[in-house]
């Protein structure tokens, strides 16, 4: 069977139509890269490291996938990162905020396995069940949690999304970037964050209800007071 030939797409003759070619293939050039460009310029200068960003009472941490029911390595840089702010007094509670949609998957548990190995009391830590994704944690943050200022950890690649998420969902936020080996992961990662952008402007612009919202939770003031 012979398939049928597939007819070029006819480009203008004249001078006028090739400009207004041009023009729409810019102003396509230039929409597809405004949600980029806002996601680099709204965390300013919110961006610290692990050794200079302000003391604050609530931490952050993203999930980041698990091997074999452990914090993956991505996730697990995180965490040391959060357990490092916790020992020199620079946050007093972690929340953890991941996926824990199926039974046999729970990152917000192994993240505060992970922690307690480290030295962070069990009562300082906070779990999340249902941060499906960036902006679902930071709108649960601050609406299930009354998160209201928060220091966000994660990957360089993702952080300037997160702080413009939270930011977006009323959390002021600085954010830590830990160091990452570049392996495929890594430049998967950068890829992704691309095409996360898109979707970030929109949760932005229409503020959309979280996958799972429920009740408010105390967990972040009661672990805040059990320290005072």
């Amino acid at each position: 069977m012979r398939l049928p030939k597939l007819r070029r797409p006819r480009l203008p003759r004249t001078r006028a139509g090739q400009r207004r070619l041009v023009q729409a293939v810019m102003a396509g050039c230039v929409l597809a890269l405004l949600p980029a460009t806002w996601m680099y310029v709204v965390p300013g200068d919110r961006l610290r490291t692990v050794d200079d960003v302000p003391r604050t009472e609530v931490a952050v941490v993203f999930g980041a996938g698990l091997w074999a029911g452990e914090p993956s390595p991505y996730l697990a840089h995180r965490l040391d990162a959060a357990a490092k702010l916790y020992r020199t007094g620079r946050i007093e509670v972690v929340l953890v905020t991941g996926d824990n949609s199926r039974e046999d998957y729970d990152e917000p548990d192994a993240m505060r396995a992970y922690l307690t190995r480290q030295g962070v009391p069990d009562a300082r830590i906070v779990s999340d069940y249902a941060g499906f994704d960036t902006w679902d944690s930071c709108v649960r943050a601050k609406k299930i949690f009354g998160v209201d200022e928060a220091v966000l950890i994660s990957q360089g690649f993702h952080i300037r999304r997160a702080v413009a998420l939270c930011q977006e969902a009323g959390v002021a936020s600085y954010g830590v970037g830990v160091d990452a080996r570049h392996d495929a992961t890594w430049y998967y990662g950068g890829t992704r964050e691309i095409l996360a952008a898109g979707k970030a402007a929109l949760d932005a612009v229409f503020e959309p209800d979280p996958r799972f919202l429920g009740r408010q939770e105390p967990g972040v003031r009661e672990a805040l007071a059990s320290g005072r």
